[in-house]
């Protein structure tokens, strides 16, 4: 698992958790919806500024963004 896949886990994990839309999301952390859908799904790489956006509306540290699961199964 790439860090592109941690990141697409994690924050899908925190996005349902905290009953956010991708739409949601996206307007608070000012990307567009099209650009989160493609990073959520691993296959774009975001840079720091916008993990930190992404964690500022999520409510957590951007580490934990990036933070590999330690259960089995990859599921946070």
């Amino acid at each position: 698992m790439d860090l592109r896949d941690v990141l697409a886990a994690n924050l899908r994990r925190l996005r349902h958790a905290k009953g956010l839309s991708q739409d949601d999301l996206a307007y608070e952390a000012e990307v567009s919806r099209s650009y989160l859908s493609q990073v959520e799904k691993g296959k774009y790489h975001a840079s720091l500024k916008i993990i930190e956006k992404l964690a500022a509306v999520l409510q957590v540290e951007a580490w934990e963004l990036l933070k590999p699961s330690t259960t089995k199964g990859g599921q946070g």
